[in-house]
């Protein structure tokens, strides 16, 4: 199962209509799109995917959406992941996960709890979940850090935890997971612009966002660097950093979403708090995807 969960996967976009409901012909299209760029496999209401604002019954929608329009061409992974660890184990046992993979649970947020703490919140998890669960640790987003220690601790521990994203952005805390970790734990980039250095040091892939809107640019990327071919994966690296570092600039995914809808994928509508991009990023958007597409890999 790991193999299937190495390379490239996309953290994917949930596309909404302007009355804010769910476009799912938008969404079949970028799935579409992604599984045609070659991707590897699809993350479903993470982060990205806009899911503190879904409820529950749409997210079992959306789920159902992906795994048939998916076709199994791609694993299918599912984001279910909160604060509250009896409502996660809930949530984790109400689900039909028929075509699911894995699951991947972010770390508890806001009540900022202890190592030992998410150490039992997982393990808790872990022995509830029919599927196998992939760690992502995004301290930006929940204020607190898993530390490597934590990490290698839950994967010695919890036989059915088989990898962790990484999106702290701490490369030495990487390399100590990357070096202590074991066989065949999965050590994902959360972050898309230091995949290729999580990768040169043993990575296992990434869960990407501008991946929705440029899988085959950042397949390339990613295929070369897992692959050894440093020398392609450094240019398309340099080529997609500027657009990469605009997609985040007023937030994720307002800034992929502009990017989207430019390519005429689906909508930029996000729902309330989050917001599209101001009109100065999203100038400064397509003059960087124009220029991309100006020069060939």
């Amino acid at each position: 199962m790991n193999q299937r969960l190495r390379g490239l996967g996309v953290a994917l976009i949930t596309p909404f209509k302007a009355n804010g409901d769910i476009d799912f012909d938008a969404l079949a299209k970028v799935v579409d799109h992604q599984i045609a760029g070659g991707i590897d496999f699809l993350v479903v209401m993470g982060t990205t995917g806009e899911s503190a604002t879904t409820t529950r019954d749409e997210k079992k929608d959306i789920l159902a959406q992906v795994i048939a329009t998916a076709q199994e061409r791609v694993p299918v992974v599912l984001g279910v992941g909160g604060n509250n660890t009896r409502a996660v184990m809930e949530e984790l046992q109400a689900y039909d996960l028929t075509g699911v993979e894995a699951i991947l649970s972010v770390s508890p947020y806001y009540n900022k709890p202890t190592q030992e703490g998410i150490f039992q919140h997982y393990k808790a998890l872990a022995e509830v979940s029919l599927r196998p669960i992939i760690l992502y640790n995004v301290p930006g987003r929940t204020m607190s850090n898993i530390a490597a220690e934590t990490t290698l601790r839950l994967a010695r521990e919890c036989s059915n935890i088989i990898g962790i994203k990484e999106a702290s952005g701490n490369l030495d805390q990487i390399a100590a997971i990357l070096r202590d970790r074991p066989k065949d734990f999965l050590v994902i980039s959360g972050d898309d612009a230091l995949t290729l250095p999580i990768l040169a040091l043993g990575g296992d892939g990434v869960i990407s966002v501008v991946g929705n809107a440029l899988p085959a640019e950042f397949a390339r990327l990613v295929h070369s660097a897992m692959e050894g071919d440093i020398d392609t994966a450094r240019k398309e690296h340099l080529r997609l950093i500027e657009i990469i570092h605009l997609l985040f600039v007023e937030g994720n995914p307002g800034g992929v979403k502009e990017v989207m809808k430019a390519l005429d994928l689906c909508g930029n509508h996000l729902r309330l708090p989050l917001v599209p991009v101001g009109a100065g990023t999203a100038k400064k958007i397509e003059q960087a995807l124009a220029e991309l597409k100006a020069v060939k890999a």
